[in-house]
């Protein structure tokens, strides 16, 4: 496994296509398996006319490529490789301008790309159940609050609403929603949070609901400036929120509603994986 985070340790081990074909074949399929067509045992070996490996017996194929986001694509494996330790490596993210000029492709190709490996990211991160101590809480994320002077409300034209769970010294859970109302937020807590957890929140209307529901709920008071009581509070996810907003606007300028859940689910990958950085990349060629 890739396991170095430098840029010449990425090209050293993966230096053309063909390295990493053959790393992607035994990822997938394994160094020897059984053929699905004759049932021997044995290494299937490499077809230089097309990028598949033989069953040394009969003959039968095996497109390591097919199923994943490179099949079909006419862009050099290693480049997708490399846009993959890319954004793995980074903590803002990566423009689809700068792919282009990483990767020397046009800038629609770099979009795709970019756009296909957000998506996996997203998928590849999963959604476990979330317990222990959680916090829950929304924002807003694009559009414009309107400029009038101790406007303090939730909502604003052309945002979009973003709701997140996060399990303290745990994993992230994030995700699109319609609106801030009850309706929207509390069935993503309880398809994620057993009965019994612990949750804080803000004071918001909604949340009020959760005790009724068998959760441990408890509430700091933003609007009177209350942001900790004790371990009551929503740092971790604003914390979350913050990074999230600054690489929007800082690197990716503006992400569209329709685009958001990949971003999300880009982001939620690198946070969920903060403790174990080095094997980022890795664990997103092993989920393929």
């Amino acid at each position: 496994m890739f396991n170095g985070p430098t840029v010449q340790e990425f090209f050293k081990q993966f230096p053309d296509d063909d390295t990493c074909l053959e790393y992607l074949m035994q990822l997938r399929h394994g160094e020897t398996l059984d053929c699905p067509k004759c049932g021997k045992h044995g290494k299937f070996h490499r077809i230089k006319r097309h990028p598949a490996y033989e069953c040394a017996w009969c003959g039968f194929e095996i497109y390591p490529m097919v199923g994943t986001m490179f099949h079909r694509s006419h862009t050099p494996l290693q480049k997708w490789f490399y846009a993959l330790y890319l954004f793995t490596t980074t903590r803002h993210g990566v423009p689809a301008k700068e792919l282009q000029r990483q990767l020397g492709v046009s800038y629609p190709t770099a979009l795709r790309m970019s756009h296909e490996i957000r998506k996996h990211m997203g998928d590849a991160d999963g959604t476990p159940p979330l317990t222990g101590h959680v916090e829950v809480d929304e924002t807003y994320v694009g559009g414009r609050r309107p400029k009038i002077k101790g406007f303090t409300g939730r909502s604003a034209k052309g945002k979009t609403v973003v709701f997140g769970i996060l399990e303290r010294g745990g994993e992230l859970y994030t995700s699109v929603v319609p609106s801030a109302s009850g309706k929207s937020l509390i069935p993503h807590i309880e398809a994620q949070v057993p009965k019994g957890t612990r949750i804080s929140s803000d004071e918001w209307l909604p949340y009020r609901v959760l005790s009724k529901l068998g959760y441990k709920h408890e509430t700091v008071d933003h609007r009177a400036k209350e942001y900790a009581r004790g371990d009551v509070h929503v740092n971790g996810l604003e914390a979350f929120w913050s990074m999230l907003k600054r690489s929007i606007r800082g690197t990716h300028v503006h992400v569209s509603p329709k685009h958001l859940p990949k971003y999300l689910g880009e982001f939620e990958y690198r946070y969920n994986r903060r403790k174990r950085p080095e094997t980022m990349f890795a664990d997103l060629l092993v989920s393929l």
